[in-house]
């Protein structure tokens, strides 16, 4: 196993025994069967590039199998369409772990991050049948369980369940701190630390996804911020606020059947 990043990062993976050895380019690999694209969603578009532009060392092992490539990131149209400029020989199905932390990178990596946690497969074609199934078999070995959707499918829905929480928690935080600073926070209960989980989370991962969703999450800001209109809007009577909590009760119970 071979891993494509900064020397540093490359270093700590060896001495781990995470991967064998380390690349600083997607160009000075050796022969593989499997490419994983773990960058930010922009960065890995780019990376599809590298991997045309070496058409002539993507070798398949074993020889009668295409090279697989897939990816790891939180959207998925418009990397499943820049993969349709890949060459003959290499196989490219997107893919979406939903298993990560709040915080990114090699340290934070741990054995269960996967366990019992979807990831989602979005292939484009009749012709990836083979490579779906290979892929499906090792997510499987981490733990996960396998999911099959369409590209346009899985970014709607990632919008509600995904994007619109992360952006949600970031903007609470920064307006709770914005306003309480450092004395008031030291007042807070668990339920902002609970809530706001999610503020430490990267915004480069961030930024490329909201660039690559951006109708989505547009509709799904828009939901959200109907909702808190309705609440703000009836603050002296509580008609919303009981009708709001109660649904919100129903569906967090539903939630909560296949995350506890």
């Amino acid at each position: 196993m071979f891993g494509v990043d900064a020397e540093p990062v490359l270093a700590h993976a060896v001495g781990a025994g995470a991967i064998e050895r380390g690349c600083e380019a997607i160009g000075a690999l050796p022969d593989v069967s499997l490419i994983v694209l773990a960058a930010p969603v922009r960065q890995n578009i780019e990376l599809l590039r590298d991997i045309s532009s070496r058409t002539g060392r993507v070798v398949p092992d074993p020889p009668d199998r295409p090279v697989i490539v897939t990816d790891v990131g939180g959207t998925k149209r418009e990397i499943v369409n820049a993969a349709r400029a890949l060459p003959a020989g290499v196989t490219f199905v997107g893919g979406h772990p939903l298993g990560g932390g709040e915080r990114g990178g090699f340290a934070f990596a741990r054995p269960d991050l996967f366990a019992g946690r979807p990831w989602i497969f979005t292939p484009d074609g009749s012709d990836t049948a083979d490579a779906v199934e290979r892929l499906s078999r090792l997510a499987a070995g981490l733990g996960a369980k396998p999911l099959i959707k369409s590209a346009d499918d899985h970014d709607r829905v990632m919008a509600f369940v995904s994007h619109l929480p992360q952006l949600a928690a970031s903007a609470l935080m920064d307006a709770v701190g914005s306003a309480a600073h450092g004395e008031g926070l030291r007042m807070a209960g668990r339920g902002l630390v609970d809530t706001t989980r999610l503020a430490s989370s990267p915004a480069d991962v961030w930024r490329d996804i909201c660039l690559t969703n951006a109708d989505a999450i547009e509709a799904a800001l828009d939901c959200l911020i109907q909702r808190l209109t309705q609440l703000r809007g009836d603050l002296r009577h509580g008609d919303a606020v009981e009708a709001i909590f109660s649904a919100a009760a129903r569906w967090r119970a539903e939630l909560m059947k296949d995350n506890h």
